[in-house]
């Protein structure tokens, strides 16, 4: 990465994957600042940021306000933009708020750069739902886009707006799409953010683990740390100007294999195979892994930390900070 010490932005900041970057950031010397609404059930948490509050800027605000928008995007090298709603069953019980957090906030930004900074680059987070059910496997970016959902579908939104900004107004955008991360920081009080959260709760309460139906959905998962790497990589990076790249695993295995997994870790870990949930169901997309070729030619990236390594990491977290995230 570039050692010149950058003005930093990260839009939802106190989040699960902001907080991560940000304290990684701040390591490296670079001045960051932190946009986060704490919307009750969104994941963000001030005690992510303990220990680190005092060595950067915090500003309680959202991103659909444009006066504190235009103010906190000028003269920023660099914007994170991770704020959203990521919840997908919750996107189809509430589609409008969906819709106002990830498409109209995320208009509102680009135009607040557009106009007061327009030399920032930018990186937003998507998500591997937008392809719906694959057609194939491993999927790469050329895979139709077919959301199974509301939040999908404005995931998707946003990023044409990002790739459209780049194209008229130069406006340095890089899409990337992240599928299951986990790790020290996630919200774990329920699985409307990500399941593997909430295991590592019932699991640490000594309760059953639910998994649906037989438990052979295939999944990829990347633990934070190499969410953050990708994320840094991009600084700076001409080639990824105006692309939209997958960031996936190198391991692929079924939610049952995942259990298994977290036996390996925790012997008394209890799995219960309960009935599939019809909501849950009619969104569900089947097998899903990615593939990362583009991260690795554009972005020199590819996941180095273990499953079980990142397992290990996230639950002794959990054991430590169990009450702040209950």
């Amino acid at each position: 990465m570039n050692p010149k010490k950058l003005d930093i932005l990260i839009t939802g900041g106190l989040g699960f994957i902001g907080s991560n970057l940000a304290i990684k950031l701040i390591g490296e010397g670079h001045k960051v600042t932190i946009i986060d609404s704490l919307i009750d059930g969104y994941g963000g948490n001030i005690y992510n940021l303990k220990n680190f509050e005092n060595k950067c800027n915090i500003n309680i605000s959202d991103i659909r306000d444009e006066n504190s928008i235009k103010y906190l995007v000028k003269d920023k090298d660099v914007i994170f933009n991770l704020a959203a709603q990521i919840g997908h069953q919750r996107s189809m019980i509430n589609p409008i708020q969906d819709l106002e957090i990830n498409v109209r906030s995320q208009l509102n930004l680009l135009e607040s750069i557009r106009k007061f900074s327009p030399h920032s680059q930018v990186v937003f987070t998507s998500t591997r739902q937008i392809y719906g059910k694959p057609q194939y496997l491993p999927v790469d970016e050329k895979h139709p886009i077919n959301p199974v959902d509301i939040n999908g579908i404005n995931k998707f939104a946003a990023e044409q707006y990002h790739l459209l900004y780049y194209k008229i107004y130069g406006i340095k955008s890089t899409i990337l799409r992240l599928t299951n991360t986990y790790g020290p920081r996630m919200r774990i009080k329920d699985s409307q953010q990500t399941f593997i959260g909430f295991w590592i709760k019932k699991i640490l309460l000594g309760e059953a683990i639910p998994i649906y139906g037989e438990g052979d959905q295939i999944r990829d998962f990347n633990y934070v740390d190499d969410v953050v790497e990708a994320l840094i990589s991009c600084i700076n990076q001409d080639k990824a100007y105006g692309k939209t790249i997958n960031i996936g695993s190198r391991t692929n295995l079924t939610l049952k294999e995942l259990g298994n997994e977290l036996k390996k870790i925790n012997s008394n870990v209890k799995v219960e195979f309960i009935p599939f949930p019809k909501e849950n169901k009619k969104i569900d997309i089947g097998n899903y892994f990615s593939n990362i070729e583009l991260s690795k030619e554009i972005l020199n990236w590819a996941p180095e930390i273990k499953l079980n390594d990142g397992l290990k990491k996230t639950i002794n977290f959990y054991k430590k900070n169990l009450g702040n995230y209950l």
